[in-house]
């Protein structure tokens, strides 16, 4: 997925500009210059081509010296980072010196840039914008973020811009791509070296030492994949070097481009907040999930009994999704490696299984007409049809009902823990739509 970055000097309305471009109020927005402390992640999509888009804000300091270093470093960080660079500025105060000085690193660059004048909420201050052209960095696009007037347009040539998916070697296109996620120094490179044979990445007791995602092949054993292993992934308030920021960029969007997510959490802290995060991120994106708790060789108690009450616990914090498989592993003594490649293999199979209608129907329709769904305003709601939808990357079931507006989260978790009962679905997300058949409709 390509990467947008939105660059600018303070209080310009980057912000303002990401929130309408993700859909939601994420960033926080004031009058006040230099509010965004964090910097913010989030996914865009028009015209059905999605992307990615990085709110580059942080830029607090108590002189213009520091500032403006903190500017220059920004910028050519997301210069090397993203695909294309969305140069934001503001018609009210014209160029600044800090624009001037953006305008001097972007034009040394090769990569696409977009000069977007903000605030531009009236026609009279359409005129204005003309003095942008002496950046020299082509025609200015007028918007304002705050209503959304010239977004559209702007979003248009944006997606003109971003580059086109890269085609892989078949032989590797083809081939289940495996990513190891979780927080700092799980043991995440440590694993990757116990599944290749070998001291393929560099491991050390320091938090933070990998810094890329790194794609490995591999071949044995009679299992086929790309593994890739990424940076740890932490909390937001303890990403202070700009560097480790785009290094766990790196990891989210090496989440969005796997199949099957292997979520390391270390056996003697257990369950923290931020694997809560990173499993929430893994199946928003409906990925297929493997948990393995690592460096059970250092727990004292490792007891069936141990095992059975971390396994409640793990489940009972990710709830309402548990069905996914639990392995109890240790990447220095090798101990349960290769069932977490099996277990993995077993989550890919299963995103791929392909139920056949009859089986669907002949499974499902009795045990609706046994528990219907709840009536509404009087209204009682018939299911007549049950399909799945072939060729999705993630398993897909859908319902045909008289009045498919009217079914709830709560049935439809129903009919989804029925399905997991009856097939083997475990370590991936499932999806179940409901869709009109009335009568009178075709």
């Amino acid at each position: 997925m390509s990467l947008v970055a939105i660059v600018g000097r303070p209080n310009v309305g980057k912000s303002t500009l990401f929130n309408r471009l993700v859909g939601m109020r994420q960033a926080i927005v004031d009058d006040t210059a230099g509010v965004t402390r964090d910097r913010h992640y989030g996914k865009c999509e028009w015209c059905g081509t999605e992307f990615s888009v990085v709110d580059t804000g942080g830029y607090t300091s108590n002189s213009d010296d520091i500032f403006e270093g903190e500017i220059r470093k920004q910028v050519k960080i997301a210069i090397e980072e993203a695909d294309v660079i969305l140069f934001l500025v503001e018609v009210g105060t014209g160029i600044t010196d800090f624009d001037e000085e953006i305008a001097d690193i972007l034009r040394r660059t090769d990569k696409p840039v977009m000069l977007v004048v903000n605030k531009v909420d009236s026609a009279e201050k359409r005129f204005d914008t003309f003095q942008f052209y002496s950046l020299g960095l082509g025609d200015p696009w007028d918007i304002s973020s705050a209503n959304g007037s010239g977004t559209g347009d702007m979003l248009d040539e944006l997606v003109k811009l971003l580059p086109k998916d890269e085609v892989q070697d078949d032989k590797f296109q083809s081939l289940p791509r495996i990513t190891i996620v979780g927080r700092p120094n799980v043991g995440k490179s440590s694993i990757t070296n116990a599944f290749l044979g070998e001291e393929r990445n560099i491991v050390t007791p320091i938090a933070g030492t990998t810094r890329d995602s790194i794609e490995s092949y591999y071949n044995k054993f009679g299992h086929e994949f790309m593994l890739v292993d990424t940076a740890g992934v932490r909390k937001k308030s303890k990403v202070n070097e700009d560097l480790e920021f785009y290094s766990v960029m790196r990891a989210i969007r090496a989440i969005e481009h796997t199949d099957i997510c292997i979520l390391m959490i270390d056996a003697q802290y257990g369950v923290e907040a931020q694997d809560m995060s990173i499993f929430n991120l893994i199946i928003k994106n409906k990925k297929g999930c493997v948990v393995v708790v690592n460096k059970w060789d250092l727990v004292e108690e490792r007891t069936s009994k141990s095992v059975k009450v971390m396994e409640e616990a793990i489940r009972a914090r990710f709830a309402p999704f548990t069905d996914f498989p639990i392995i109890f592993a240790s990447a220095l003594t090798k101990h349960h490696i290769f069932k977490v490649i099996e277990e993995t293999m077993r989550v890919f199979e299963n995103r791929r299984r392909r139920i056949p209608t009859p089986k669907l129907n002949e499974y499902l329709l009795p045990l609706i007409d046994n528990y219907p769904p709840p009536a509404i305003k009087g209204k009682y709601i018939k299911i007549k049809y049950v399909m799945q939808i072939p060729d999705t990357q993630v398993p897909t079931i859908l319902f045909f009902a008289n009045l498919p507006q009217y079914v709830k989260d709560p049935y439809k978790r129903y009919l989804e823990n029925k399905i997991r009962e009856q097939w083997d679905f475990s370590g991936t997300p499932l999806q179940i739509f409901f869709r009109d058949k009335s009568p009178d409709r075709k």
